[in-house]
């Protein structure tokens, strides 16, 4: 059984920065591509950042672009979400997903596995 454990999440002010980490753990999550999502209250769930299995191929939503950094060490089962600049609208529960199709079906919203999540919150 695959299990998807985030961390990291937090309350940070305006400017600030935050590294999320995601461990999986029981299954072939090293072959398959990992992201995050978002969601805030009242809001719509969105896609964040996703990774290849391999790392060779990244994929950012516009809004995160040159703010966020996504990577992974497959060694350890490991995905970051290093995460500058951030600002209120920022906040929400992040969680990591996995999905053993690829990183363009994880973009679109398909998933296998997925994490309980993290709350970020950004303070002005």
């Amino acid at each position: 059984q695959v299990r998807l454990v985030e961390s990291g999440g937090g309350l940070v002010q305006s400017g600030g920065s935050l590294r999320l980490s995601c461990v999986g753990s029981g299954g072939a999550v090293t072959t398959s591509a990992m992201g995050w999502f978002r969601q805030a209250p009242g809001k719509e769930r969105e896609f964040v950042a996703g990774v290849s299995w391999s790392g060779g191929s990244i994929r950012y939503a516009d809004f995160v672009k040159g703010r966020f950094t996504i990577s992974r060490d497959n060694a350890k089962n490991t995905v970051y979400l290093e995460m500058n600049n951030l600002k209120p609208e920022d906040s929400a529960v992040y969680d990591c997903v996995a999905d053993r199709l690829g990183l363009s079906e994880l973009v679109g919203g398909r998933r296998d596995y997925w994490g309980r999540g993290t709350q970020v919150t950004v303070s002005s």
